[in-house]
Parts: structure tokens; sequence; C-alpha cells
């Protein structure tokens, strides 16, 4: 998929009603107040965010509007990469924290949410990429963490601290990355408000620079491109058929796909290869009447 020429494609309010603002969080409000920011500075009806950042970290907050905030579960379990620094309660070396990170943080890992989250608190499995250690100052340690969506870093660098028998807190964190959004394409939010102004004012120039049409999960999920006669069918969300498939059909059971017909977005569906049936609804989006 040409995201681009998509993107060149569309007008201002058709990227507005089914597209993405990769924000630049800062410090101190919550990610709601930031997804309710954008949703009453552009005047469209709904705003989502793929990921809550606590109100101190900043980063990397993509704001799905409008109809692509159907596709908000689709992005929350992308992998996650942070910049931070945490203090050690005790006098360590680099080599000491590494070979506790080794040890325990890496790979698979068990976590329990901490006692202010959201979540239910109940032990669960994460996947730490990467958690390295890029400088020490003092008791202070400046890391890079890349983790599975859903890890709780704060949880991670306490974790770690009661693993050496030091404890140890985190002073502060950014996020640089959030699956296919990286803080070198996000806005802030003064240059955010200005181009909506400008919009507002008629000129819709950098308001269209900072909208990623929400096709763009068509580079997170595999996307299928489909026959035209098959649109009647999916449209009211009846199976997708094999019969209706334009290239091969070598996809896994129950791996999640992007549909489109003659490049447009159609839904996301799971694989099922079960007789003529190839995959199942899971979001269709439906035409605006």
């Amino acid at each position: 998929m040409n995201i681009e020429k998509m993107k060149e494609n569309k007008t201002t309010e058709e990227l507005l009603e089914f597209g993405i603002i990769n924000i630049d969080k800062p410090s101190n409000p919550t990610s709601f107040d930031i997804s309710d920011f954008v949703r009453k500075k552009l005047g469209v009806k709904k705003t989502g965010h793929f990921g809550t950042l606590d109100p101190k970290v900043t980063g990397v907050l993509p704001i799905a509007l409008n109809r692509a905030c159907k596709l908000t579960v689709f992005f929350l379990g992308e992998d996650k990469e942070y910049i931070g620094i945490m203090k050690i309660h005790d006098e360590v070396s680099v080599e000491e924290v590494e070979r506790a990170i080794s040890e325990k943080f890496l790979g698979k890992i068990k976590q329990t949410p901490p006692k202010k989250s959201r979540v239910k608190r109940q032990e669960r499995e994460r996947e730490v990429k990467k958690f390295e250690i890029v400088e020490k100052n003092g008791n202070d340690f400046v890391f890079l963490a890349d983790v599975q969506g859903g890890t709780y870093i704060r949880k991670l660098v306490s974790d770690l601290g009661d693993y050496m028998k030091t404890g140890a807190h985190m002073l502060e964190l950014r996020r640089i990355r959030a699956g296919i959004f990286n803080e070198n394409g996000s806005v802030n939010l003064y240059d955010f408000e200005k181009a909506v102004d400008e919009y507002k004012s008629g000129n819709d120039k950098e308001l269209r620079k900072m909208i990623i049409p929400a096709e763009i999960i068509s580079e997170v999920y595999s996307p299928v491109e489909v026959k035209k006669e098959s649109l009647k069918n999916l449209m009211t969300g009846k199976p997708l058929l094999k019969e209706y498939l334009i290239g091969k059909n070598d996809f896994e059971v129950d791996e999640i796909v992007s549909v489109f017909c003659d490049g447009k977005f159609i839904g996301m569906y799971k694989v099922k290869n079960d007789g003529e049936i190839f995959a199942k609804a899971e979001f269709v989006l439906q035409e605006i009447k």
C-alpha cells in the first residue's frame, strides 16, 4: 500500500474522518486530556489514543480520529520503545545492573501491574526485547527499553531494584516509539494548534502533513486485496470467501489481516481457512451515509 499516494487522493475532511495524528505528549496532562484536547480543537466527534502514558511521561501518543478509533485495539499490542532515567538506591556498577537485567529482565518475564493501574492486578507474561544501560551518573542510570505493549516500565525498574536488593525508582521516562509510530514523526501541541487555526482560516497545508491515513494499519497487519464482487457481502459482515481473494492465500489460521478492495480499506479480518471461508470480520468500515 502506498500510504502517501492514498493521502494525496483524500480530502482533508476524509483524513479527519479516518486518520491518526502522532502527538508528542508533554509532561503533566493525562493521555485522556491530550485526546480530548485534540477532539475539541479539531471539532471531531471522537478521538482515542493508542496506549496510555502516565501524566509525567512524555513522548509518542498516536491519536485516532473519528472512525479510526475502531482500530485502537489492533494497535495497542504493538511493541513500545522508551528512554528513561532510573535511580538505584545504592552504589552499584553498570556491570552489576547489566548482569541483573540479563539474569531476570530480558525475554519473557512475569509482571504484576502496579497498584495505581486501571487493569486487574494479576501476574501476566510480557516480553522485554531490550533493556540497556546507556549512561551512568552517580546512582542515576540512563536506559533504553524495547518492550511488548502493556509492559509497565515503572514496575520493571522497581522490580529490578528489588531483585538487586538495592531498591530503584524511575526519575524520567519518554516513549520514543509505539509500534510503527516514532518520535521523529510526532507533532508537538503548539504546532498542532497552529496548524488547526490555519486550517480553520482556509489553509490546510500544515494540518494535512500531520494526519496519517488510518490505512497505515496495513503496515502492521498484512494487506489482502479482494475482488469487487465481494463488497456487498463483506459490508454486511459476512465471511470473506477464498474465491474472492486476489493473490495467494499463505496466511496462518487466526492471523489478523487488513482487507482492501481496489485500494480502499474494507476492514480487519481473522483468518480461518475453513472450507470455502478464508476469514471472518473483526471490524468492517461502513460507508458514511
